[in-house]
């Protein structure tokens, strides 16, 4: 019973569209402050390294390098603080968690693009294979 309960509160907190990027992302998180009675809205902009836990508790690690020092921030995911999420780029990446960006340096801190629609792609020169209809209509 307390679990049903439970889920039912965070299904109607949590972000609908709060699953759009993923690892290796360049993102800009919009972040409400308050600054006494005034509310704004801080861009923080970076790579997502990684992602952890799931449902209400999840959080996503941003990276960035201001002034040739890493700068790194943990945002939940589902927070109210946290306005929206563009993503600008997307990377294409072989890890769970890119930890290994934070001894890197300069141009070696960039990821591939990762490009979409690049499965249904055939590769140059390669003819795609006749389905049964069409081989049985040229015979």
């Amino acid at each position: 019973m307390k679990n049903r309960l439970l889920a039912l509160v965070e299904e109607e907190a949590a972000k609908k569209d709060a699953e759009s990027f993923e690892i290796g992302d360049q993102v800009d998180v919009h972040v409400r402050i308050l600054e006494g009675q005034k509310e704004r809205i801080q861009v923080f902009n970076g790579v997502v390294i990684s992602r952890r836990g799931h449902g209400m508790g999840s959080m996503f690690t941003v990276r960035r390098i201001v002034q040739g020092e890493g700068v790194e921030r943990i945002f939940p995911l589902h927070s109210p603080k946290v306005a929206k999420i563009e993503v600008k780029r997307t990377g294409r990446v072989r890890r769970a968690k890119l930890y290994y960006l934070r001894e890197r340096v300069g141009k070696a801190t960039r990821l591939r693009e990762r490009r979409k629609g690049l499965a249904e792609a055939t590769v140059p020169g390669d003819r795609p294979e006749k389905s049964e209809t069409e081989s049985a209509s040229n015979d």
